[in-house]
């Protein structure tokens, strides 16, 4: 159980949170015999052995106790704010790489950036999201990437092999919708903002860029990134390769798809295979998937997602909690966690070996993530245009037909803007 801290938190944006901790940074520390760790639930489907494992470990080297708290990733973001608000915070959680910017400049994690001894270990750009005016606040831990997932049999079946352009792509997804008519060739979810990504940073639009004045400009509604994403939807409204249902779906919806054998192809986190597998063994043998192609060649970025470990600042045990953390991150450990969550760690060396691997449903995602993987900008503020639901709003105002592109990039590129720079 969390108990109270010295330092009360409140959920504001980062300037009005800074404030409340310098005018509550007084009392004692009521620190507990044990070191309080909250984990993000559903990562790793049966996570007890590993963290049995890990805090017994823990134990036996300093001698401190740990409790572990599995916490749902929808109800994450009211836990902590409510925590911060009572003083009740852990001293060690895990934190999405975009939820981490946030706390960092509000003051409420420990600066980690004297006990990392080598940031290059890490990938890079997981590595930055936990960095706020050059301190560290967060250790990478496991990451994800989206490529395309795709049924080999369909494709050899037909006699097609994985494309490397976007024109290759849309051939083949045109040429599979005559041959297999009752399959949902590439589905174009509506709520799935991590899908949208690759294809304004593949058309040369950027989400934001930072001016010599400092403030924040989205080119989303450039020509470059509105070529992305009219290709993108193009897939749906011009070709009807997707399903008017999926204007509504999310990721977990176009898995599902996938593995009750719906569609053919789609973009998906790279621990899904996994999970389809799972779901469908059936399907042993039938899957494969590739990078994300470039416009032209190559491969285009695309979203690199995980989560990243922090210290809250005030506990009293910041210590304890680094070393906690330097455990699940700098000792066989880390690789233990990717094996057992379908997710990659966040190593550099770690993932190069996975992008050596013979398997077809794990070297394609290792490759996008080391050779085109980038995250959203390392801003406090981006966490509010995820809550705005900026992208996905433009998303399923171009496929429902309320918006067009030029109009719905506008839009989205005008709401980044103003949330960026009014919490600059």
């Amino acid at each position: 159980m969390a108990r109270r801290r010295a330092h009360q938190y409140v959920s504001l944006p980062a300037a009005s949170l800074a404030l409340v901790l310098a005018a509550t940074a007084c009392g004692d520390d009521n620190t507990s015999d044990a070191l309080q760790v909250w984990i993000m639930e559903g990562t790793n489907p049966d996570a007890s052995a590993f963290f049995d494992a890990a805090n017994e470990a823990f134990t036996e080297e300093t001698g401190m106790d740990v409790e572990v708290e599995f916490v749902p990733w929808a109800d994450a973001q009211d836990k902590i704010s409510t925590a911060i608000a009572g003083g009740t915070v852990p001293d060690v959680i895990e934190l999405g790489t975009t939820f981490t910017p946030e706390y960092a400049a509000a003051g409420a994690l420990h600066d980690l950036s004297g006990y990392i001894d080598d940031p290059s270990r890490f990938h890079q750009e997981m590595y930055e999201m936990g960095v706020v005016d050059d301190a560290a606040y967060g250790v990478p831990w496991y990451a994800s990437i989206r490529s395309i997932i795709y049924r080999k049999d369909i494709f050899e079946e037909h006699g097609h092999e994985e494309p490397t352009s976007w024109e290759e792509l849309r051939e083949t997804a045109l040429d599979l919708a005559e041959a297999e008519e009752d399959m949902i060739v590439f589905p174009v979810p509506g709520q799935a903002q991590y899908s949208v990504m690759p294809w304004i940073w593949g058309g040369g639009g950027e989400l934001a860029v930072q001016e010599s004045d400092g403030t924040w400009t989205s080119t989303v509604d450039s020509p470059e990134g509105r070529a992305g994403v009219e290709f993108f939807t193009g897939l749906a409204l011009e070709d009807g390769l997707s399903t008017t249902g999926a204007v509504n779906w999310n990721e977990i919806d176009v898995m599902e798809s996938l593995s009750d054998e719906k569609s053919i192809m789609a973009i998906s986190n790279s621990s899904n295979p996994k999970a389809i597998l799972e779901a469908n063994s059936d399907l042993e043998g039938k899957l494969g998937a590739f990078v994300l192609p470039g416009q032209e060649s190559g491969y285009m970025d695309s979203f690199a997602g995980g989560s990243l470990l922090s210290v809250f600042e005030g506990t009293g045990n910041e210590e304890a909690g680094w070393r906690y953390v330097d455990m699940l991150t700098g000792t066989d450990l880390f690789d233990r966690w990717g094996e057992e969550s379908g997710f990659f760690p966040a190593g550099v060396e770690q993932i190069e070996t996975y992008a050596e691997s013979d398997d077809p449903l794990v070297r394609p995602f290792a490759t996008q993530l080391l050779d085109a993987g980038r995250s959203t900008p390392a801003l406090p503020a981006w966490s509010q245009v995820e809550a705005e639901g900026v992208l996905v709003g433009m998303q399923q105002d171009i496929l429902n037909g309320n918006a067009t592109v030029d109009e719905a990039t506008e839009n989205a590129a005008a709401t980044i803007e103003r949330l960026l720079n009014e919490g600059a």
